[in-house]
């Protein structure tokens, strides 16, 4: 069975404009969320995954910010070459975003029944006695308590759990095709970010939508998602249908984040293994093998990119001999 894609991005490329020149945060990244799927994003921070999601909704920071190469092709049509208009009408109606952290996501001058009902009368067409009630609907549906009084109040009155659902809320209100959540459960309490989750995967289910789901939890991808893609220094260094992925980690740096997650068999009170050193500056990246440049090889041997091959059905691994398992 041939499965169709909503979204599909090839070879996309993202710089940033900066003193030392036009530097890379994003280098040839490629990947496809089918209908009705979830593809999970994991990597560690400066990896390059919440510059993929903004370069897919053109939401890079102006003017330094550009798409370099590649295309993201939604529904048929390339965004990359998208007008300015196009975007305006695709962000929010077909692509709802949910933002890394509430409190700044949200306007702390406007009620929250306005900033809900914003969308649903630009996109929709409703007038502001219908949005405020569609805003109330809306918060009833992401379990929110007493929805006709929260909807008067401000973001600093809500906690932020709350807070996290309501900009769920402002995320589907237009029933969007492909929601992208960047890190939904930042800096939430584990009982909460259970119930943000939950919550998630049924309005997606119930609206028959994909998503794109960003975070550092493979715990969470584990739980969430159909698919993931794992992302080292801005590439693809291996992607994969999630329990292929857990079964079968094939590259080092996607062995060592598994390896860092504590286990039921684990010794209490022993120490976790951990990746040592850190993400290389954007203006250090080197052609080769990235994870192998964190390893410690000299960089005069990092000159040729390894090459993304298929190991199994549908699993792609950065094929660079230090980093590949072949067990």
């Amino acid at each position: 069975m041939i499965v169709e894609n909503l979204l599909e991005v090839r070879n996309l490329s993202t710089a940033f404009d900066t003193e030392a020149g036009l530097l890379r945060a994003v280098d040839g990244v490629c990947f496809d969320v089918p209908r009705s799927s979830c593809v999970g994003i994991v990597g560690e921070s400066g990896c390059g995954k919440s510059v993929t999601a903004m370069s897919i909704i053109r939401l890079l920071p102006q003017p330094m910010g550009k798409i370099v190469g590649g295309k993201i092709i939604f529904k048929g049509q390339d965004l990359v070459t998208a007008s300015v208009d196009d975007m305006y009408s695709i962000r929010g109606k077909d692509i709802g975003v949910i933002f890394q952290e509430p409190m700044t996501a949200l306007n702390p001058v406007h009620t929250i029944g306005k900033q809900i009902g914003e969308s649903l009368m630009l996109h929709r067409g409703f007038n502001a006695r219908e949005a405020r009630q569609a805003a109330i609907e809306l918060l009833r549906k992401v379990r929110i308590p007493a929805p006709e009084s929260r909807v008067d109040e401000f973001p600093h009155q809500m906690s932020g759990g709350m807070r996290q659902r309501v900009v769920v809320a402002i995320a589907l209100a237009c029933h969007p095709n492909l929601i992208i959540a960047d890190e939904p459960t930042t800096a939430l309490d584990v009982t909460v970010q259970a119930q943000i989750l939950n919550l998630l995967q049924e309005l997606r289910e119930e609206m028959n939508a994909s998503s794109i789901l960003i975070t550092h939890d493979l715990g969470v991808i584990a739980q969430s998602c159909d698919s993931v893609v794992v992302m080292y220094a801005g590439r693809v260094v291996e992607r994969a249908p999630v329990r292929e992925l857990f079964a079968n980690p094939m590259h080092a740096y996607t062995r060592s984040l598994l390896e860092s997650i504590p286990r039921l068999t684990s010794v209490p009170k022993s120490y976790l293994p951990t990746i040592p050193g850190q993400v290389a500056p954007i203006s250090e990246y080197v052609n080769g093998c990235r994870f192998c440049q964190r390893m410690g090889i000299p960089v005069e041997e990092l000159t040729e990119r390894p090459r993304l091959i298929e190991v199994a059905p549908g699993h792609w691994v950065e094929d660079c001999p230090r980093c590949r398992s072949f067990r």
